[in-house]
C-alpha cells in the first residue's frame, strides 16, 4: 500500500452497506487489485502519458509506451475487461454492473486506469453492441481484437448538422444496392477516432426513411475505418483540449461501400441497439465521475492543510466557508454513489430498458455534483486550480461533456418529469379522499378543524 494511502481503509471495506450483499467476494478481492493498480501504478504513469504524447502533430500518430506496459501488469493481475456483465455476457470477467460499478469509481481517478485493463469508451460500449447483437462473424472478426485490446474502435451517431440529441433525425443514408450498402453523410463527436490503433467504427444511419414507424428507420453497420470514402475532416476540442490521440473526430462520408454482412443485428434495429448500448455505458460513465469528484476533494483536502498556503495569516482549513465545502462535497458525492448503485443494482435485477428513471437519474446527477466538487477544488487552488499544474481543469472538461453526451440532461429531465406528472390525477384522487376522510373524522370525534391541512 502507497504510503500516501496507509491509513484509509481498502475499497472492499468503503463499499455502501446497502450494496455489500450484493458484491461477492471475488468482486470485493478484485476491487481492492483495482484500487492499489490506479493508485500505485496508473496515477504515476498520468504524468509520463502526458509527456509522451509530446507536442504538434505527432500527438496524433504516436501512443504513449506507457499504456502498452500497464496493460501488460493488468492482465498479470487479471484486471481485464471487467466491464461485460455476468447476467448476459459469457464474454467478460464474470461481473455485475455493480461490481464493475465499484471498479470504475476507482478507475475515474486516472487517465490511463481505463485504458489499461481495457474498460475504456467508447470501446466498451461498442463491445456490448458486438456481443449482445453481433453474429459469430462479426465477433469473431472485431470482437476478438477489442476484448484483446490490439485494436480501438468508435461509435458514429451524432451529427453536425442536425438537433443530435433526438436521434430520429439522423440524416447520414443508407441505401441498398445489390448486396452492398452505400453510405453518405457526416458524423461528429466521433470519440476514439483519431486513435492510430482505431479500426472500426460503428456507425449508425437512416437505412429505411419510407418505414412509418420513425424508430425503424434507422440501423448501425460495421464499417471498417479504412474503407474508401471515409475522411476525417478535424478534430474538435473540449474547452481547448485535443484529448489526443484519442479525439473526437469529424468525419465525412462519401459513396461508402460495406457489404450486407456489415449490419448488426438487422435493418432499421438501430434504436433497439443504442439503447441496448447506452444504458450501461451511462452506468460506467457515472462512477468514473464520482471517481473524479473522490479525486478532486484529495486535492482540496491537499490544499487547505498545506502549511506554506496561508492566506490572511491563515491555512485555509481554518476559513469557514472552506470546511463547508469539505462537508458539502462530502455530502453529495456519497449521494451521487448511491443513486449510480442503486441503478447498476436495478440493471442486474433485470435489464437496462427496465432502469431507465435509475439510469436517467444517476446520468442528470452525478456530473453535476463532480462538477461542483470540482469547481470547489480549482476555487481553493486559486489560479494553479485553472492551468496545467493540477489536472482539475482538465478533469472539468471532461466531464461537463457528460450532461450532454448520451443524450442532453434536459431531454432525460423531460422524461422523467412527464412520467412522474403520470402520477397526477391519482394524487389528487388520494389528497381528495384523505380530506374527506379527515371531516368525517372530525364528525365522529365532535372537533372542528383549526387549520386546512
Amino acid at each position: 500500500m502507497a504510503a500516501s494511502n496507509s491509513q484509509a481503509k481498502a475499497a472492499s471495506e468503503r463499499i455502501p452497506i446497502l450494496a455489500q450483499a450484493h458484491v461477492s467476494d471475488r468482486a470485493k478481492k478484485t476491487l481492492d487489485l483495482v484500487e492499489n493498480f490506479v493508485e500505485q501504478e496508473c496515477i504515476p504513469s498520468d504524468l509520463v502519458y502526458f509527456s509522451q504524447l509530446g507536442e504538434g502533430p505527432a500527438r496524433w500518430s504516436t501512443y504513449p509506451s506507457v499504456v502498452d506496459d500497464l496493460k501488460a501488469k493488468a492482465k498479470k493481475l487479471g484486471l481485464w475487461n471487467m466491464f461485460l456483465p455476468k447476467n448476459h455476457f459469457k464474454e467478460g470477467a464474470g461481473f455485475s454492473n455493480l461490481e464493475y460499478g465499484l471498479m470504475a469509481e476507482c478507475l475515474g481517478k486516472s487517465r490511463v486506469a481505463s485504458e489499461a485493463v481495457n474498460c475504456a469508451a467508447p470501446d466498451t460500449g461498442n463491445m456490448e453492441v458486438i456481443a449482445k447483437y453481433g453474429n459469430e462473424a462479426q465477433k469473431k472478426e472485431w470482437l476478438g481484437p477489442l476484448l484483446d485490446g490490439s485494436i480501438r474502435s468508435a461509435f458514429l451517431m451524432t451529427e453536425p448538422d442536425i438537433a443530435s440529441s433526438d436521434a430520429t433525425n439522423i440524416q447520414l443514408t443508407m441505401k441498398k444496392q445489390g448486396d452492398h450498402w452505400i453510405l453518405n453523410g457526416s458524423k461528429w463527436w466521433s470519440s476514439g477516432a483519431g486513435d492510430p490503433r482505431c479500426k472500426i467504427y460503428l456507425v449508425m444511419g437512416k437505412s429505411s426513411p419510407s418505414n412509418s414507424n420513425v424508430y425503424r428507420q434507422q440501423s448501425v453497420m460495421l464499417v471498417p475505418a479504412n474503407t474508401p470514402g471515409i475522411k476525417i475532416e478535424r478534430m474538435l476540442s473540449v474547452y481547448g483540449y485535443d484529448d489526443a490521440p484519442h479525439g473526437h473526430g469529424h468525419i465525412t462520408f462519401t459513396n461508402v461501400r460495406v457489404p450486407d454482412s456489415a449490419m448488426v443485428l438487422g435493418e432499421g434495429r438501430g434504436f433497439e441497439i443504442i439503447q441496448g448500448r447506452l444504458g450501461p455505458g451511462r452506468i460506467h460513465h457515472a462512477m468514473r465521475s464520482i471517481g473524479a469528484a473522490e479525486k478532486a476533494l484529495d486535492f482540496m483536502l491537499s490544499r487547505i492543510n498545506d502549511p506554506k498556503k496561508k492566506p490572511f495569516g491563515k491555512q485555509l482549513n481554518e476559513h469557514g466557508v472552506i470546511l463547508e465545502w469539505v462537508a458539502k462535497s462530502r455530502l453529495e458525492i456519497d449521494a451521487a454513489r448511491l443513486i449510480v448503485l442503486n441503478a447498476a443494482m436495478k440493471i442486474d435485477a433485470g435489464d437496462a430498458k427496465g432502469a431507465l428513471l435509475e439510469i436517467a437519474e444517476a446520468k442528470v446527477m452525478v456530473p453535476r455534483v463532480a462538477l461542483d466538487v470540482i469547481d470547489r477544488a480549482v476555487q481553493a487552488f486559486g489560479a494553479m486550480g485553472v492551468c496545467q499544474d493540477t489536472p482539475l481543469a482538465n478533469m472539468w472538461a471532461n466531464i461537463r461533456t457528460l450532461r450532454i453526451a448520451d443524450g442532453p440532461d434536459e431531454v432525460h429531465l423531460q422524461q422523467m418529469g412527464r412520467n412522474e406528472n403520470k402520477r397526477g390525477k391519482a394524487v389528487i384522487a388520494k389528497i381528495q379522499w384523505q380530506k374527506q376522510e379527515g371531516e368525517r373524522l372530525l364528525k365522529q370525534y365532535g372537533v372542528s378543524a383549526k387549520s386546512r391541512l
